[in-house]
């Protein structure tokens, strides 16, 4: 990507909906997300020329791979484009954006379609972990596990300790923070929930714990969900924008990313890490190239961050890559109210993964959505007041794949 990525619009299903309980599948989101999508960004399917699919597991949940050929199928405008889809776990969504930033920035195409999905909740929890813990190495990592990721998250919560120390109200707090934002968001798993006291605290009664030191609003849930979004090169975009009498730079626009990915087995990359600066080095690097490509000093520059937080361990973790604080300091930011939505650094308005849902494929095309709304100031009651430039960052794996993105608008 060597020029910037228009947005020009975009849509996501209710992260709050189980499409299998209402009988509907994988072809039924597309077709209530893809049109939204179009009628959002106000562009007709015929002038789209490339699709990306972002996909963890349909063919384990629903027995459905060739995603790109049900785009496809539920939009007939689309039939005869080229078509991907792209899987790196939860980072799927992010890898699809990044691939069709590449074919825009190559001259190839003009203007590209990006759908993430997800279909998880039509069996049982004990297999839709089975389903996800294929993004851990297989027979090797989680073997004894009765649920692969929160186990694994749950070591990263212990070499965390090993090395900082870990009071589990930092995570209380960060889950806490999460669930207030997720409240507001009208299209979020759980806007409608409630919290009885003790919830974000080590209360064995109302908060248990799930795996190792992980509690269960540490974690998040399984989530069914589509987000999409049309992006376009500079030419595409000014002929757009002319035509509705918008200036080019008022609209949201990618200016920067970083994507770089680690070896697989968790322990290895801790193990690699211990004679470094940052936990995890290569998310590190990915979020620094993505400042580098925006031309920007680094965090200071950001208004909003839209951040992985799979389980309130990867948001620590995740905090700390930033640039913000050293390792171990996680805690201050989240304490001191930095985070939240009156502070300095708001982290996750619509209340992240952990609260506004996490449909895996999904989930990178869906903060890349949020973060054009808030530079555009169409966030409706998630928006951030002065939100002019947003950095996303999107993780598959234990930390595996690193996606980042600066996504920004001039008022």
């Amino acid at each position: 990507m060597t020029q910037d990525l228009y947005v020009l619009g975009g849509a996501q299903t209710d992260f709050a909906r189980n499409w299998a309980k209402e009988g509907l599948g994988l072809i039924d989101m597309l077709g209530e997300v893809l049109p939204a999508t179009f009628a959002d960004a106000q562009v007709d399917p015929s002038e789209i020329e490339v699709v990306h699919v972002g996909n963890l597991a349909g063919e384990l949940f629903a027995g459905q791979a060739q995603l790109g050929g049900l785009v496809a199928a539920a939009e007939p405008g689309l039939v005869g484009l080229p078509s991907t889809r792209h899987e790196a776990a939860c980072a799927s969504g992010s890898t699809a954006l990044v691939a069709a930033g590449a074919d825009i920035a190559s001259g190839r195409y003009d203007v590209a379609l990006v759908v993430g999905i997800e279909l998880m909740r039509n069996v049982s929890a004990k297999q839709a972990a089975d389903n996800l813990g294929t993004a851990a190495w297989a027979g090797r990592e989680a073997v004894d596990a009765e649920y692969a990721w929160p186990a694994l998250f749950a070591e990263v919560a212990d070499e965390y300790e090993e090395r900082y120390g870990l009071d589990h109200a930092v995570l209380g707090r960060f889950a806490e923070i999460a669930f207030a934002n997720g409240a507001r968001n009208p299209l979020g798993q759980s806007r409608d929930w409630s919290f009885p006291a003790g919830s974000f605290d080590e209360d064995d009664s109302v908060n248990p714990l799930v795996e190792g030191r992980l509690r269960k609003t540490d974690c998040g849930r399984i989530t069914d969900g589509a987000a999409a979004v049309v992006v376009a090169g500079p030419d595409f975009a000014a002929e757009w924008a002319a035509a509705r009498g918008i200036e080019l730079e008022q609209l949201a626009r990618i200016t920067g990313f970083g994507h770089r990915t680690d070896t697989l087995l968790l322990a290895d990359k801790l193990a690699a890490s211990r004679s470094t600066e940052h936990l995890f080095p290569h998310l590190h690097g990915a979020i620094h190239d993505a400042y580098r490509r925006a031309g920007l000093s680094g965090i200071a520059e950001i208004d909003v961050v839209e951040m992985h937080d799979c389980f309130s361990i990867t948001g620590l973790v995740t905090l700390e890559h930033l640039g913000l604080v050293s390792g171990g300091k996680g805690g201050e930011p989240i304490h001191d109210g930095t985070i939240e939505r009156t502070g300095r650094l708001p982290v996750n308005p619509g209340g992240g993964l952990l609260a506004g849902g996490h449909p895996v494929g999904a989930t990178g095309v869906r903060m890349v959505l949020d973060a054009a709304r808030q530079v555009t100031g169409t966030a409706g009651d998630l928006q951030i007041d002065g939100a002019r430039r947003v950095l996303t960052v999107n993780v598959g794996g234990s930390f595996t794949t690193a996606v980042s993105f600066v996504v920004e608008a001039t008022p």
